[in-house]
């Protein structure tokens, strides 16, 4: 195991407690949001076998149960599969590299890669995960695959009130480099540019996608009023804009997070 991996591993096993993030902040509940009502748009009809790579704790993976999916959910992080096992409903959870997935060909009827591209921080990782999504689907099935956008982390920390001279630093080399510094916050990550993303699709075998901004334009609006008068009229007004401008190609890339829809030819 590789000194990136290893540390991805510690960050969420021993620092960060992902089984709680989609419901912490407006941006989170957002993405949780606007990722079931995307998904659920393309997904096929109950009972579909997902596969769910990098699904955490299964946030995702026991919304898609509790609507009839038959989910498998493999993740890197053993905690995560544990979780996953644990929790109710369990999940069919295994430990594994969205690089080389323990899954056939053409296995599954859909295939959700909602994490790993977060951390691969090498293209061509990135495009071989893409590649394996893409392989155990079946022909005609939906790929989903997200991605952290290049400025979400300087626009976070701007709607928070956390910004200072190190983030106005980190802002001017995210422009030319979305490698994560570690030491401002979050563990090994890469951000992308929305061409970037659509570029590695196309390489993978995904020329056709569409890319979503998941939380919208508004989603800084929204953190910076969580604890106002008008916090829950701010965000559902958020919401609204996520999904009026979902494709607009001017907005999406002020998403904190990108997702891609395609189909396996």
């Amino acid at each position: 195991m590789d000194k990136v991996t290893t540390e991805i591993i510690d960050f969420y096993e021993s620092r960060y407690d992902e089984a709680r993030r989609l419901d912490r902040r407006p941006q989170a509940r957002l993405e949780r949001i606007r990722t079931l009502e995307l998904l659920r748009e393309v997904l096929p009809a109950a009972p579909a076998r997902i596969l769910d790579v990098g699904g955490g704790p299964g946030a995702y993976a026991r919304e898609l149960i509790q609507d009839g999916h038959l989910v498998r959910l493999v993740d890197i992080v053993p905690a995560h599969v544990e979780q996953a096992r644990t929790g109710a409903p369990p999940i069919d959870a295994v430990v594994g590299d969205a690089r080389e997935l323990p899954e056939p060909d053409g296995s599954y009827d859909a295939t959700l890669l909602l994490g790993p591209l977060y951390h691969l921080q090498e293209r061509a990782d990135r495009v071989r995960a893409i590649r394996e999504a893409i392989r155990v689907t079946r022909a005609g099935g939906p790929v989903a695959i997200a991605a952290i956008g290049r400025f979400a982390g300087p626009i976070d920390f701007a709607a928070t009130g956390r910004f200072d001279h190190r983030t106005v630093a980190e802002a001017r080399r995210l422009t030319g480099d979305g490698v994560n510094d570690t030491t401002i916050g979050f563990t090994e990550a890469y951000f992308h540019r929305v061409a970037e993303l659509r570029d590695e699709c196309r390489e993978a075998g995904l020329p056709d996608a569409t890319i979503h901004g998941v939380e919208g334009p508004a989603w800084p609006a929204a953190e910076a009023a969580q604890t106002g008068p008008a916090a829950a009229q701010i965000f559902d007004a958020a919401l609204q804009l996520a999904r009026v401008y979902s494709t607009e190609p001017d907005l999406v890339g002020v998403s904190a997070h990108l997702l891609v829809l395609g189909t396996k030819s």
